[in-house]
């Protein structure tokens, strides 16, 4: 089965400190859902490298067993709580996406 992924690029963040309420809130949410953080970047320390149209801004990736699992997490109450946390200043695209089974 092909898994899931949620896939956060952040722009524009003006107000770091208000970010990290929804960080606490939005991290037992997502593990709660069956999510597992693959990178988190550049606030963990990680590296990037921007081509073309990319940003250096933080980067999010988050696994979920399948495509089904991450929808639900982002629908289920404890994330729709995390979500009223995300400040206005913060600038985001969100999207989750459906992984690749295999290769053809």
């Amino acid at each position: 089965m092909a898994k899931g992924y949620w896939v956060s690029v952040y722009p524009a963040i003006s107000d770091p400190a208000r970010l990290t309420a929804y960080d606490k809130l939005a991290g037992p949410a997502v593990q709660a859902g069956g999510g597992r953080v693959l990178s988190r970047i550049p606030s963990r320390g990680g590296r990037v490298v921007a081509h073309e149209a990319g940003i250096t801004q933080r980067v999010v990736l988050i696994e979920f067993d399948s495509f089904e699992q991450a929808v639900a997490a982002y629908e289920s109450e404890a994330y729709q709580k995390a979500l009223v946390a995300l400040p206005d200043g913060v600038e985001r695209d969100f999207r989750i996406i459906d992984g690749i089974d295999g290769i053809d």
